[in-house]
């Protein structure tokens, strides 16, 4: 293949990676990893074409010291790129000492005259030198990025060191290899950079799924007790009467309404009563079951759905071991706060097939136990109800 040919590919390839790269580090909360790819990918176009215009003029030994300058430049940016990547603990002041020390042999080589086997010995040195620093790294971090990426860009770095310390021998030996060694580098570099670049793929995939989740946690979930919010459960209830439609089931809405709340907030400040309602919600949780949903629906109002109900004075029994649980102190900042809670609860499909129906029939429960004293439980008595029961604490 001719090397004009074989430069062409290399630039061309050289160039759609630096664009990439580029992109990818214009993303929002993108590390700088992608940005020191791109620079290294341009450092790597920079010396193809430096290397091609100057040999074309027959200037071999100006060719190869430019090319031998940019490409210790392009090793030295790549090694930086993934140790921003990896988030490493790795100074860069190292690699910069190298990179230094790279360009002051190429120069020193390139002035006094160096027999061209030492000269390329050098450069090939201090570039398998980075990349045996590439390929250990991803070796080490080969678990941090799904599919096996960083383990494919330790074999390539791996493999582009046997090539650089092996390359300057072989074009010594065959100087008609010169164009297939391009060659091979090339797709080497290829291969790697792709690994890099689908690495950055899989990060931006694992945060927009985290994104999303995010963003349905916000949208379903209390910020604030991590219990469901009133929209989640709305979407639930619909399963949950599934459940309850088998033979000889029901389920039970039971509205919460904590007493002698309003006073923490006022004396002991938000920040307790928020801590208040955390321990509260807490305490709902590990006192129901998993199949039964806790949401709280404002201030200090909470709803339990509870399904599989296999007869209605389960929902009563619930209601009293919740009520238990609630008036038990509640220690913040080794300050103690007695809570109680009116309860009210409907029942499906006794009282209604619809979770805004159930709600107002056990919200209506609710109020008739705070009108009688509070801190206490009470059924619907609707049509067709089992019947009503109230439990003073």
């Amino acid at each position: 293949m001719p090397s004009e040919i074989v430069h062409t590919i290399g630039c061309t390839i050289y160039l759609v990676f630096a664009l990439l790269f580029l992109w990818m580090g214009r993303v929002p909360r993108t590390n700088a990893g992608p940005g020191w790819w791109a620079g290294a990918m341009l450092f790597a176009l920079a010396s193809r074409l430096a290397y091609f215009l100057l040999l074309s003029r027959t200037d071999l030994a100006l060719a190869v010291f430019v090319y031998a300058s940019l490409v210790a430049v392009e090793k030295a940016l790549l090694a930086i790129g993934l140790v921003e990547f990896l988030g490493l603990q790795v100074r860069h002041r190292w690699l910069w000492a190298a990179l230094a020390a790279a360009e002051l042999w190429v120069l020193l080589a390139w002035l006094s005259d160096v027999h061209p086997v030492a000269r390329s010995l050098g450069l090939a040195l201090f570039n398998a030198g980075f990349l045996s620093f590439i390929a250990w790294t991803a070796y080490q971090r080969r678990n941090d990025v799904p599919n096996h990426l960083m383990l494919l860009t330790a074999v390539v770095s791996a493999a582009l060191v046997l090539h650089w310390m092996s390359a300057f021998v072989i074009f010594q030996a065959v100087p008609g290899w010169r164009v297939t060694g391009f060659l091979l580098g090339t797709l080497l570099v290829l291969v790697q950079y792709m690994s890099l670049l689908a690495a950055v793929l899989m990060d931006f995939q694992r945060r927009l799924v985290q994104a999303e989740a995010n963003a349905l946690d916000m949208a379903f979930q209390d910020p604030l007790t991590g219990l469901n919010n009133q929209r989640y459960m709305n979407t639930l209830f619909e399963k949950a009467l599934v459940l309850a439609n088998r033979p000889h089931q029901s389920a039970a809405v039971i509205f919460i309404d904590l007493d002698n709340f309003k006073p923490i907030n006022d004396l002991a400040g938000h920040h307790v009563g928020d801590e208040v309602l955390r321990t509260v919600a807490g305490r709902l949780k590990k006192n129901t079951r998993s199949t039964d949903i806790c949401a709280r629906i404002g201030g200090d109002e909470f709803v339990v759905i509870c399904t599989q109900l296999d007869r209605a004075e389960q929902a009563g029994d619930i209601a009293s071991k919740l009520l238990t649980e609630l008036i038990q102190p509640i220690t913040v900042e080794e300050r103690h706060f007695a809570l109680g809670a009116s309860i009210g609860i409907s029942l499906y499909p006794a009282h209604g097939d619809t979770l805004a129906k159930l709600l107002e029939y056990a919200d209506s429960a609710m109020y008739q136990i705070k009108r009688s004293g509070k801190n206490g439980y009470q059924i619907h008595p609707g049509a067709g109800a089992a019947g009503a029961a109230a439990a003073a604490a």
